[in-house]
């Protein structure tokens, strides 16, 4: 149990979570290092540190990746990223009670294919096309929302009145599923009163189908033929109309890769979603971050198998 050099594992997970919980470079990491805590430190002793951080973690991150083809349902989501001078992707894979993180050099439904094989749920996401493989899908009310928004903004009159009659009963859906949310109405209730409103914007999407426009023809079309999508959360329990969940995961790994500039290595990036997917996890159960990784570290050095973030695990 003691380590190879003059870290131990709370000077490991404690350098580890200022790079990829506190956002801090490798220099300013290592100026922390000695400036406060009076440790000798370096920006590529800092390296050293979070590659052993994610030697320790990656069994416990794996263990995550391999659960998500058995959960109900998922929220999916993906931003582009750098390694090194190339374009990757960092996705996000949100399930109930914990959170995947993966970076890969392609946006395609290769990523999907590896990491959800046998993936039987309920995918939440937007209209990317590399999500239809998934099966069943739940499309993102909000995203619609913006895009009904865009129609209301544009010259064209014709687009401008769809656009406002695709808004008023967006928001009516919105009002309904919220009051469903803070238990206001039941889930039975929800769907009853939604009824009309499904009826209506299916109506008002087929016009635009037939509208000869060509700024509402695809779209509407899009939406009017994967109709089922757009209403997945009235008959599967757990699954909301918009995908916020991803997009709320993804806001801190955003503002790191702004900061970043991404990643420098394939090392680099197992780190950043080693770390990422344990940070958000670890929130998401309302747990303390700082103690697991330690916790982890330490289990590494013993030999000792590493503590899971599988709840009930």
């Amino acid at each position: 149990g003691v380590p190879a050099g003059q870290a131990g594992p709370r000077l490991i997970a404690f350098t580890a979570l200022l790079m990829a919980y506190f956002r801090q470079s490798k220099r300013r990491t290592a100026k922390f290092l000695e400036t406060i805590l009076g440790q000798p430190a370096s920006a590529a002793w800092t390296v050293k540190l979070q590659n052993r951080a994610t030697d320790a973690l990656r069994p416990a991150y794996d263990e995550l990746a391999q659960s998500l083809p058995q959960q109900s349902h998922l929220g999916a989501d993906e931003t582009p990223t750098k390694e090194a001078t190339s374009k990757s992707w960092l996705w996000t894979f949100v399930a109930s009670s914990f959170t995947v993180f993966a970076i890969r050099p392609t946006r395609a439904a290769t990523v999907l294919t590896e990491l959800l094989s046998g993936f039987k749920g309920v995918v939440g996401c937007d209209r990317a096309k590399m999500y239809w493989q998934c099966g069943r899908l739940q499309w993102c009310w909000a995203h619609l929302q913006r895009d009904f928004q865009a129609l209301i903004d544009s010259d064209d009159g014709q687009v401008k009145r769809l656009g406002r009659d695709l808004m008023r009963p967006t928001g009516e859906l919105f009002r309904q599923w919220s009051r469903c949310r803070d238990g206001t109405i039941t889930r039975a209730g929800m769907k009853r009163l939604l009824r009309p409103i499904r009826t209506e914007i299916e109506a008002l999407l087929l016009r635009g189908v037939y509208s000869g426009n060509a700024r509402l023809v695809g779209m509407c079309e899009e939406l009017y033929n994967h109709r089922d999508w757009l209403w997945t959360f009235l008959d599967q329990e757990g699954v909301e109309p918009t995908n916020n969940v991803s997009e709320r995961a993804l806001r801190h790994a955003v503002i790191w890769r702004k900061l970043s500039f991404g990643t420098q290595s394939a090392k680099g990036s197992r780190f950043v979603e080693t770390m990422l997917s344990v940070i958000e996890t670890c929130r998401q159960q309302d747990r303390n971050v700082f103690a697991f990784v330690t916790q982890a570290v330490q289990a590494h050095f013993a030999h000792q198998p590493t503590p899971s973030l599988l709840c009930g695990a």
